[in-house]
């Protein structure tokens, strides 16, 4: 087996190119007709706005025909005091799963819709007088070259060839209602419409709201609350879910046996894991530390079966390939911090996400987070959860660290399928389960998430009704099944990772999901990228034929690049097959919706070709010179906006080898789009990059690949692991210095 390389050198960067004169695209028509269209529309909401006398400035959707790319979005429409893109508080999806269209709300002021509407009259009649009431693309074109009539004063050549753009877009303004109905305890988001204190901004409302309901930008409301808020403010409400979650009973079977045995720990990494409370009468006890903490239950509030859940999960991060020997990961035992946040039964969410921020930003040593805790209600379409915001926000702001999610179970067979909160966590690495054969579990559960992200994001075993894991509880040995006992074995391959491989969480994460993958990878909504190896050597090793090696390093402007991959010629050609996989911790902000990520980093891996450029391995044609993709298309086939991206060829016998260019190169380049105009959130962001080429003869090339980098500059490291454990257990002593 070869090991895995890892290559430094240096990234170039390049800014991003200067944008064209606007344009209609091929087929594309703007009438006058339509413009005064959505000039009636915001005439009707003006008219709304200030009949009703709100002490904020009004809110207006924008109704698009399709799923629209930052760039065709509106720019010149709804735009005064500020930018239209600073204006956006909110966007969700209409139309049913498989042709949405983008609805992107608006915080603008009155004088702003009046300057819209003239805007829009004006470039009618311009439309009437000079263009027989129609503009089309050749149209455009040639007024971008022309502009308009001297006689017309009052208008930019720019403004006026904007506007046609936008109202191409646009199918209509309008103003979003509440959400449906919830029982019970809500949480909810209110669009931002520019208050500083959420708290005041609701007692200006009639509502008294007290600290200890506010989560962010969520608030918690009793059912009469909510009911109230709606009623009164129905286009307020951005955003609301059922606080209220309930874990499913479990009987664990009990087995009896002898009591297990371990011996005391030692300098072993340390995994926190958040869930019910934990026993410690159990015989793994002295391996977990349960501190004192005022985010976790209280001792006088925890029943005996608040403890079994928990006590299960950290057996197995602790001694899981002990008492299940056929599913050793060679990763040794794990420390545990265990903190007790949930009854077994109901219990709130959303008090749970304030303990979750609380108990991480004062742990700070913890690098891995195991959170099998989840909602049987599925998650929505149009926003991520409050709980998932949370995990996306710390680990936005912490860059090492990670959580590791259950991907949630189904009430089998009534149960929803889509995965349930907190599962929905871009960021997390979200772990589904199969049985032990390697078939899908059957209380398993699916994704997207926001009808487009992929979660899970992996799956692994994790039991099933007709063979269960073994496990530890306060009552004995049992056995069960589930994703609460598939995520424990993800998040100990993470902490092997990142703490006795010292790699960075984004590598860690790359290579977990570039190994699941694997060379058959086929998309599945209910198992994610596949089903992780069991042993670690496997994730952090290849095969004889195969040159696996590791990229890092930060966005630092529109493009990060480096043309000088040596890859490996025989014969004029490069015989290999290739996939790459890439992960990023992008900043999130829940109030977008479905606009959830801030950064875009599109991948391209592939040849250099002899014109200079990267033949990216998926014909990724993103932002190449005359090319243009459509905005689901780019979703679709190149997971734009996703954090994660993985190109990969499909290992077949009929493969054949590669030309290989004049240059003899290969290339990398990763290109970063900001949602916002004024805010960087990406730059500085951390990459990780997997990349394996399988040599389709079989023939091992790897030293003549570290030789030919050497040559180009590259620093190449083996990752050897017996190398890095020793390292990481010389780390580890405690040194005591005489006086």
């Amino acid at each position: 087996m070869n090991d895995i390389l890892q290559l430094k050198g240096q990234f170039q960067h390049n800014r991003a190119p200067q944008p064209g004169p606007v344009e209609l695209p091929a087929n594309g028509t703007v009438t006058s007709d339509k413009l005064r269209s959505l000039a009636n529309d915001l005439r009707e909401m003006e008219k709304y706005w200030r009949a009703i006398h709100v002490p904020f400035d009004p809110l207006i959707s924008v109704y698009y025909r399709t799923v629209v790319a930052k760039s065709n979005r509106i720019r010149k429409l709804l735009s005064g005091t500020k930018s239209a893109a600073a204006s956006v508080v909110g966007a969700k999806f209409n139309g049913d799963e498989y042709s949405p269209k983008h609805v992107i709300t608006h915080c603008v002021d009155m004088g702003t819709i009046e300057a819209t509407i003239m805007l829009l009259g004006r470039c009618a009649s311009i439309l009437d007088s000079d263009y027989g009431g129609l503009m089309d693309h050749d149209k455009l074109k040639a007024f971008n070259k022309k502009g308009l009539r001297r006689s017309i004063k009052d208008l930019s050549k720019t403004a006026f060839a904007q506007c046609m753009r936008d109202a191409f877009y646009v199918e209509r303004f309008g103003v979003e209602n509440s959400p449906e109905g919830i029982d019970g305890e809500t949480v909810v988001t209110l669009y931002d419409t520019g208050y500083d204190d959420v708290i005041g901004f609701m007692h200006d409302l009639g509502f008294s709201i007290t600290p200890d309901r506010v989560l962010g930008n969520a608030i918690r409301l009793s059912p009469e609350e909510y009911s109230s808020l709606v009623d009164q403010y129905p286009y307020l409400v951005s955003m609301a879910v059922r606080d209220l979650n309930q874990m499913p009973a479990e009987e664990y079977p009990i087995v009896e046996v002898e009591m297990a045995r371990i011996p005391e720990p030692g300098n072993e990494p340390v995994i926190g894991v958040i869930d019910t409370a934990f026993d410690n009468r159990v015989y793994f006890s002295s391996w977990v530390e349960t501190p004192d903490s005022p985010y976790v239950l209280k001792p006088e509030d925890i029943e005996p079966q608040d403890r079994k859940h928990g006590t299960a999960v950290s057996s197995l991060i602790v001694d899981g390939p002990h008492i299940n020997p056929s599913l050793d990961d060679g990763c040794g035992r794990f420390r545990v911090r265990h903190f007790g946040v949930a009854k077994a039964t109901r219990f709130s969410s959303f008090a749970i996400m304030r303990s979750v921020r609380g108990i991480v930003k004062a742990n700070r040593d913890i690098k891995v987070w195991n959170i099998s805790l989840g909602s049987p209600i599925a998650v929505t379409r149009n926003f991520v959860s409050p709980e998932a915001a949370i995990l996306d926000e710390l680990q936005s702001e912490f860059d090492d660290i990670v959580f590791v999610v259950a991907g949630t179970n189904r009430s089998y067979p009534d149960g929803p399928e889509k995965i349930g909160a907190p599962a929905d966590s871009i960021n997390s690495v979200v772990v589904s389960a199969t049985a032990f054969d390697g078939a899908m579990a059957s209380y398993s559960r699916r994704g997207p998430v926001l009808s487009f992200f992929k979660k899970p994001d992996v799956c692994c075993v994790g039991g099933d009704t007709d063979s269960g894991m073994h496990i530890c509880t306060p009552t004995g040995e049992a056995w069960a099944s589930g994703t609460s006992f598939a995520a424990p074995w993800i998040s100990r391959k993470m902490a092997y990772l990142m703490q006795v491989m010292n790699l960075p969480r984004e590598v860690a994460k790359a290579l977990i999901i570039d190994s699941a993958a694997g060379w058959q990878f086929e998309d599945n909504p209910y198992m994610g990228y596949g089903r992780v190896p069991q042993r670690i050597t496997d994730i952090l090793g290849s095969a004889n034929d195969e040159i696996r090696f590791i990229l890092t390093g930060s966005s630092e402007d529109y493009e990060t690049y480096h043309y000088g991959i040596p890859v490996p010629i025989n014969k004029g050609g490069h015989p290999y097959v290739a996939r790459a996989t890439m992960c990023y911790f992008p900043k999130c902000d829940r109030r977008q919706g479905v606009d959830y990520t801030s950064t875009e980093m599109d991948l391209h891996f592939g040849r250099i070709n002899d014109k200079g450029r990267i033949q990216a391995l998926n014909k990724n044609p993103q932002g190449e010179p005359g090319e243009y993709t459509y905005e689901g298309e780019a979703r679709k086939f190149y997971r734009k906006w996703d954090n994660v991206k993985h190109i990969g060829e499909v290992l077949k016998d009929s493969a054949r080898t590669r030309k290989a260019y004049s240059t003899g190169m290969w290339g990398i380049k990763i290109r970063t789009t900001e949602r916002s105009d004024t805010e960087k959130a990406g730059r500085g962001m951390n990459f990780g990059v997997v990349v394996t080429l399988k040599e389709i003869n079989g023939v091992n090339r790897i030293d003549d690949f570290i030789q030919q980098c050497s040559l180009r500059g590259w620093i190449v490291t083996r990752i050897d692991i017996e190398s890095r454990i020793d390292i990481y257990n010389a780390a580890e002593v405690d040194i005591d210095f005489d006086d």
